[in-house]
């Protein structure tokens, strides 16, 4: 499933024809769905009116709503319940929820968010990213979410892999999904079921067959192209992923584009970094 980069156009408006387009060309080329309004689709700069046509956008380029799983992410739980709400009017097959962000919420407080949205009756994929959010999602926490009914899986962006193995002792029904490129193969060996991707939007063929042969222990394949993709896998985890990501689409040919503010372009070392990862990728036939 890949979190997609969002398009804008010169004046910063969304470029929704080139976003269907771009949904469409990634199932296409062995992606299996999209997540839209996502922070790589940057949804925190989105009027209600755009995030809404996001997801109406996708499930029609998609070709199937089961292939959709927009961000519901909202200051309030009545907020995020209202984007779950919308994302199953226009047919989404799940969404994904943080947890509160706008402090540091307590394992109950954590516990009824989750109730509150799951009252919809979407599937809820929860996404524990506490660098961002500093609220950690434990192993522990997970298997109350989904012990109380609230959760399907997780997208578990920590990068500690050893929680894996504790989550799979407490709630051996809870889906992991890989949730930073960088620790693909990590986490499919110790036991991932999917990987919410950012750096498809620009190498989909390649880091589809990556993934499918990290989940099937095929380390033949997989090791020499995670080895060969790790120096662009790594950004994803950094804290200018958005405008990495972009930059590399653009470089390979897709509509990356330009971020709006607060995110600025890329520059210095760091554009020089991503850029010459990229370039080489394209130079050694990924795509």
């Amino acid at each position: 499933m890949v979190a997609t980069t969002l398009p804008f156009r010169e004046d910063l408006s969304v470029d929704h024809d080139a976003y269907a387009e771009h949904v469409a060309w990634l199932v296409a080329d062995g992606c299996d769905g999209v997540v839209p309004n996502g922070s790589l689709g940057e949804y925190q700069t989105l009027t209600d009116a755009e995030r809404a046509q996001v997801v109406r956008t996708a499930v029609e380029a998609a070709g199937d709503g089961a292939r959709v799983m927009p961000g519901v992410a909202a200051y309030g739980s009545a907020e995020a319940r209202r984007w779950a709400e919308q994302a199953a009017e226009a047919g989404c097959g799940s969404v994904l929820l943080l947890p509160p962000n706008t402090y540091r919420a307590d394992a109950a407080a954590v516990r009824a968010h989750y109730t509150e949205v799951a009252g919809v009756g979407i599937p809820i994929v929860a996404y524990n990213n506490p660098f961002d959010t500093k609220v950690d999602l434990t192993p522990d926490l997970l298997a109350s979410l989904h012990g109380d009914g609230s959760i399907v899986a997780v997208k578990e962006f920590s990068g500690d892999v050893r929680r894996a193995y504790e989550l799979a002792e407490l709630a051996p029904e809870l889906d992991l999904l890989v949730g930073a490129d960088d620790v693909l193969l990590e986490l499919a060996l110790a036991g991932a079921v999917g990987w919410i991707a950012g750096y498809p939007n620009a190498f989909p063929t390649s880091c589809a067959a990556l993934y499918r042969a990290a989940v099937e222990g095929d380390l033949g394949t997989a090791l020499p192209l995670y080895k060969s993709l790790h120096s662009l896998l790594r950004w994803d985890s950094k804290t200018e992923f958005v405008q990495s990501i972009k930059l590399s689409m653009d470089i390979a040919g897709r509509p990356g584009g330009p971020t709006r503010p607060p995110r600025h372009p890329l520059t210095g070392a760091v554009e020089a970094a991503v850029r010459t990862a990229t370039e080489k990728a394209v130079a050694n036939g990924h795509r």
